[in-house]
C-alpha cells in the first residue's frame, strides 16, 4: 500500500497526463469547489450495464 502523499502525487501524474496540465488545475478546482459524493456516484455509475459490458469495457481501458 502506498502512502497517502504518494497516491496524491500518482493521480496527479495520471490525471495530467491524460488532460494536461491546466485542464488538471481546471478538475482540481472543480473538486474543491463543489460537494462530491464519490460513494454515491460510484453506486449508480455502471447500472445501465450488464457484468459482460463492464467486463468489455475493461478489457478494452487495459489494452490500450
Amino acid at each position: 500500500m502506498i502512502t497517502d502523499a504518494e497516491l496524491k502525487l500518482k493521480g496527479v501524474r495520471i490525471l495530467a497526463q491524460s488532460l494536461g496540465e491546466i485542464e488538471t488545475e481546471r478538475f482540481i478546482a472543480l473538486i474543491q469547489r463543489e460537494p462530491f459524493d464519490y460513494t454515491q456516484w460510484r453506486q449508480g455509475r455502471w447500472d445501465d450495464l450488464s457484468i459482460e459490458e463492464i467486463s468489455s469495457k475493461a478489457m478494452s481501458l487495459r489494452d490500450k
